[in-house]
C-alpha cells in the first residue's frame, strides 16, 4: 500500500472509530502499524473526511451472511471455529489451486466469543478478525505435523478441519487426515495463518518448513466464503461433530 492511501485510510479508521459506536473494537491492526481510538479535535480534518466515514460506516454494515444458529468458540472444538477451519480449507485449496489435506485456526486467532443467529455484517467480520494475517500453505513431513497436532492438543484444542484427532495426556492421540491414520513417513499440505506458520503461538516446529504465500489475507477470505454461501441462497452454520475430542 502506498504511504498516501496508507495514511488515508489511518485517517478513516480513527474518524469512524471516533464518532460512532456501532462498530467500536479497541484498536485496528494493519502490518506495522497499531491504530488506538484517539478524539479527533481538528475539525476541518473531520470535516473533510466526514463523506468518507459515512461511506466506510455504510460498507461496515453490509450483510455478507445469514447465520442460522449461535456460533460458539470453544475448547476443544466449537462451531465458531469449525466454520473458520472449514472456511480456511475451501478457500485455500479454491486460491492455490491445489489440494490441501487439512487446515488449522489458532483459538486465539478468533477475537469474538460468539456471532449471534441473523444477519452477519462487514463490521462484525473485522471484529471476528480483525488481523491482516495472511493464509498459508505448508509442506509438512508426518513426524513434523505430529509435533503440531501435539502442541495444539497442549493447548487445548484448536478448530480443524479436513482431519480429526483425540486429546489424552495433553497430547494428540488417534489422528486421522482425511479418515486415514497420520503416516509418520508421508508428506501432507496444511493450511496455516502465516503468524502460525513463522512461529507464532510457539510453534517453532513450523519456522523453516516450505511455505507458499499469495498474499491474501485471511479476513478476505472468510468474506469470500460468507458471500458465496449467501449467493447459494445457504446460511453459515455448524455443529459439533468430534474433529477433536479430549478424553
Amino acid at each position: 500500500m502506498k504511504k498516501g492511501s496508507l495514511i488515508i485510510s489511518i485517517a478513516l479508521s480513527v474518524l469512524f472509530f471516533s464518532c460512532h459506536t456501532s462498530y467500536n473494537p479497541q484498536s485496528l491492526e494493519y502490518t506495522g502499524y497499531q491504530v488506538k481510538q484517539q478524539p479527533i479535535t481538528d475539525s476541518s480534518l473531520v470535516n473533510m473526511l466526514r463523506p468518507y466515514s459515512t461511506r466506510l460506516q455504510a460498507s461496515m454494515g453490509q450483510v455478507i451472511g445469514q447465520v442460522a444458529v449461535n456460533l460458539e468458540k470453544r475448547q476443544p472444538e466449537g462451531t465458531l471455529g469449525n466454520v473458520m477451519a472449514d472456511a480456511m480449507l475451501q478457500r485455500a485449496r479454491a486460491s492455490y489451486g491445489k489440494h490441501v489435506d487439512a487446515a488449522f485456526m489458532n483459538y486465539g486467532g478468533i477475537r469474538l466469543t460468539q456471532i449471534p443467529q441473523g444477519p452477519l455484517t462487514l463490521g462484525k467480520l473485522y471484529e471476528l478478525s480483525p488481523f491482516d494475517n495472511i493464509v498459508v500453505l505448508l509442506s509438512i513431513r508426518g513426524n513434523v505435523f505430529r509435533q503440531f497436532l501435539d502442541h495444539i492438543a497442549g493447548r487445548g484444542g484448536w478448530p480443524v478441519s479436513g482431519m480429526k484427532m483425540e486429546i489424552s495426556n495433553n497430547r494428540s492421540a488417534n489422528v486421522t487426515i482425511d479418515g486415514k491414520p497420520l503416516n509418520d513417513d508421508a508428506q501432507y499440505t496444511i493450511a496455516v495463518l502465516d503468524y502460525n506458520a513463522n512461529g507464532g503461538d510457539d510453534c517453532t516446529m513450523l519456522k523453516g518448513l516450505p511455505q507458499q504465500n499469495n498474499g491474501i489475507i485471511f479476513r478476505d477470505e472468510l468474506q469470500a466464503y460468507f458471500t458465496q454461501l449467501q449467493k447459494e441462497g445457504k446460511s453459515i452454520t455448524a455443529r459439533v461433530e468430534g474433529r477433536v475430542i479430549k478424553n
